[in-house]
């Protein structure tokens, strides 16, 4: 018997080389191996006689080999192996292109089955190309060494697995291909132990799911479509089942622990709001409301704000921070905590220290910046100084900053704070939950260094332990993704939505450039420029991707290879288009010092256009940037290129964006058209959503639960059940000590899964 979690190695027929493949796919297991799940099926099931085949259609024959030749095309250098299969109503060949190893496996007199598509070759005629292959010599035990995988020996006609049945397609490679995975996994269930069920008899009765090991045997070899299908929504139920136990117990953990309530000080609120030169828009105000309610109790608010790039998110969590920063009310500095505001990026960081100094230079109780490049403290109108990090260091261990801005600087190295009651977490899919307790380690609100060794157990005291009082958090994601994924990945927070721009911003007018108009395009960038106005200009890569000499490319690596980079960019731009225009250059392999220079000089007006990557995705702030220019646009995500947009337009000038985009596929004009035609970046996720379809609209690590999210999309009432289920049993047993199986289950599961 072979253990479910048993390294690949030990299956018979898994070399180290076929190891590594699968490796690739991050399949290292019998249990990754076992839920790397088919994405189709072919129906091979009907046998067909050769002499009812038609070209086009697919179709599974029987037949004895009767002849076997290797030719050789001396033109396209290829061999080509010409097999002739014969049954009681005719003959038709089959061939395979630079596949000699099948004649050591397809011998003359030997009965086989040929699944494929009937098509036909000058040459040869109608003929089946590169066809499944099966040998069904039925009581002969025979091995045959196959390059795919292991070929084991057949003796009945339940043995089929690519032939004459519903047959699973794998995502594959070049050197990986659903043949030799439907051998291994055939192997493997066939020699697998016996599997606990770890969702509870009556969930899987309530909803007619199979137990786990017929439902493993289901996808992988279903006898029709609809076992498959069944299949496959069991296991997609389990996984939305068991996200949702994460999440309403965190929320249940959550519920139990104890923070510093902070009543709102409405009367200093509001002479804070006279002093901004703008008001706040109405959904600003709920989502502060919201945060404020929250800051109120006495247990840790856990809340996600959502909001457009340029719609309001920092001040209102700058706002909070504020309150924070003065104590309960009436106004107490002794009782005033700290906040810690963290950014995915130094930029960001730089951005949000900006927006404090600017907005509020009355607030005298300390700011702090602390990135990996730079240290400040500002104390006020007039007093701000760039000092040594071990002097901010020191000020937020002794509660001389009440607010702190910084990168991941913040919890790496010694950092002590001296009460922490408030975390704010920038594009909060960015950090791990690791992370976030990090910055609670050294707090002396909740725990002070703790005596424990052990790095989990420690984190899990940090965080869970009732005794002590832990921050409130609140994340910002200027992220669009659309509410069932919000809901599904994000469900141990609340939510908190603004979907308005603030007053008197212009909409940014945006077109889709063909390459014709390209000098136009130049010219009216010139002309902006000469009105005093500044333009950015993004690439999909850093430099040039060097071809690989001998190799055929395919037209997308081609694409690939031709693709805009900003070091040509910037040259051909700042010598040959605008050479009397100032332009500078800027990308990810720039020193934190050199890119932050280079945008300061941006911001200062000391530079005309910049050459950029998407590292001005976030946190760039240029009022008087008006063009934004995007090379090779169909290259980015519709959400990159939303944030891109929203790097322009955040002054009183009429703002433009341009696409750029060489493609002449329509599905790449109507996706770029959805840019133009969306009202909000939560209407833009929708539309990709549906154009792309969740598999690409996702990609394989955004969220870190990519195939969760996927499923939730593809059927949201799978999730609405998922929730159900776990609301009910945690109800009735918040420990579930009555499922052991299943708390086993989760744990392992939280293991597995990164909400980032």
């Amino acid at each position: 018997m072979i253990k479910l979690f048993a390294p690949l190695y030990e299956l018979k027929g898994v070399g180290p080389k076929f190891a590594e493949r699968l490796t690739k796919f991050g399949i290292h297991t019998i249990k990754d191996l076992l839920w790397h799940f088919p994405s189709r099926y072919e129906d091979f099931s009907r046998i067909s006689k050769i002499a009812d085949l038609k070209i086009g259609e697919s179709a599974t024959i029987q037949g004895v080999i009767s002849a076997v030749k290797l030719k050789r095309t001396w033109k396209r250098r290829m061999f080509i192996v010409e097999v002739l299969i014969t049954d009681d109503t005719g003959s038709i060949k089959a061939i395979w292109f630079n596949q000699r190893f099948l004649l050591g496996v397809l011998k003359k007199g030997r009965l086989v089955n040929l699944a494929g598509k009937v098509g036909t070759d000058p040459e040869a005629g109608i003929c089946l190309v590169h066809p499944i292959y099966e040998l069904t010599d039925y009581g002969l035990q025979t091995t045959v060494k196959d390059k795919e995988a292991v070929v084991g020996s057949l003796s009945t006609v339940d043995q089929l697995k690519h032939t004459g049945r519903l047959v699973p397609i794998y995502p594959e490679t070049k050197r990986l291909t659903s043949k030799g995975l439907r051998l291994l996994i055939k192997i493997s269930l066939d020699n697998l132990e016996e599997l606990p069920e770890p969702i509870p008899p009556h969930v899987l009765a309530e909803r007619n799911f199979p137990e786990i090991n017929a439902a493993l045997r289901q996808i992988h070899f279903p006898e029709n479509l609809k076992e498959a299908r069944i299949a496959k929504k069991r296991f997609a139920f389990e996984d939305l089942f068991l996200l949702q136990l994460v999440n309403i117990r965190q929320r249940l953990r959550l519920s139990k622990e104890r923070a510093c309530s902070f009543p709102a000080d409405i009367p200093y609120l509001k002479s804070l709001l006279q002093k901004l030169p703008f008001e706040l828009t109405k959904s600003q105000k709920v989502s502060l409301w919201d945060i404020l309610k929250d800051l109120e109790k006495p247990h840790p608010m856990n809340r996600l704000l959502q909001g457009d790039v340029g719609s309001g998110k920092t001040i209102v969590s700058a706002l909070a921070a504020i309150l924070v920063a003065r104590g309960n009310k009436p106004f107490d500095a002794a009782q005033g905590k700290q906040s810690a505001f963290m950014a995915p990026t130094e930029v960001l960081a730089r951005q949000h220290y900006l927006t404090f100094k600017k907005f509020f230079p009355d607030f005298d109780l300390g700011i702090g910046l602390l990135t990996g490049s730079e240290a400040k403290i500002f104390y006020g109108e007039g007093l701000e100084s760039a000092v040594k990090k071990t002097e901010v260091k020191k000020r937020i261990s002794d509660g001389g900053i009440k607010i702190v801005i910084g990168t991941h600087a913040l919890i790496q190295g010694e950092i002590s704070f001296s009460d922490l009651a408030f975390v704010v977490v920038d594009e909060q899919h960015r950090f791990g939950v690791r992370q976030r307790a990090e910055l609670l380690k050294n707090n002396e609100l909740g725990i002070v260094n703790s005596e424990s060794k052990n790095k989990k157990e420690q984190d899990k005291f940090i965080i869970h332990n009732s005794k002590f009082l832990i921050p409130h958090f609140l994340s910002m994601s200027a992220t669009p993704i659309p509410r069932t994924l919000t809901l599904t990945i994000f469900g141990d927070l609340d939510l908190s939505i603004i979907d308005e721009l603030p007053s008197g911003r212009k909409k940014i007018i945006t077109k889709i450039v063909a390459p014709g108009n390209r000098d136009k395009a130049y010219a009216f960038i010139r002309g902006q420029v000469k009105k005093g106005r500044q333009a950015f200009v993004i690439c999909p890569r850093i430099e040039k991707e060097e071809d690989t000499e001998g190799r055929i490319l395919s037209s997308q690596e081609i694409s690939r290879l031709e693709m805009k980079n900003v070091k040509e960019e910037y040259e051909k731009l700042s010598k040959k288009i605008f050479p009397d225009l100032r332009v500078g250059l800027l990308h990810g392999k720039l020193k934190a010092k050199e890119k932050a220079e280079v945008m300061d000089k941006f911001k200062r007006g000391e530079m005309d256009i910049l050459v950029s990557t998407s590292v001005v995705e976030v946190g760039v702030d240029v009022p008087n940037a008006t063009i934004m220019m995007i090379e090779g646009s169909d290259w980015f995500g519709l959400a990159q290129l939303y944030q891109f947009r929203g790097r322009v337009g955040r002054g009183e000038y009429q703002s433009f964006c341009f696409l750029f985009t060489d493609s002449g596929a329509k599905s790449t004009f109507k996706r770029l058209q959805a840019i133009i035609n969306a009202k909000s970046g939560f209407e833009l996720a929708e539309m990709d959503l549906e154009i792309r379809g969740p598999g690409e609209f996702l990609g394989e690590s955004q969220t870190g639960l990519p195939d969760l999210a996927m499923k939730a999309v593809q059927n949201p009432d799978l999730m609405k059940a998922g929730r159900e289920a776990a609301e009910k049993i945690l109800n009735a047993d918040p420990e579930l000590k009555k499922y052991p199986l299943l708390l086993a289950r989760l744990e392992g599961f939280e293991k597995e899964i990164h909400l980032e």
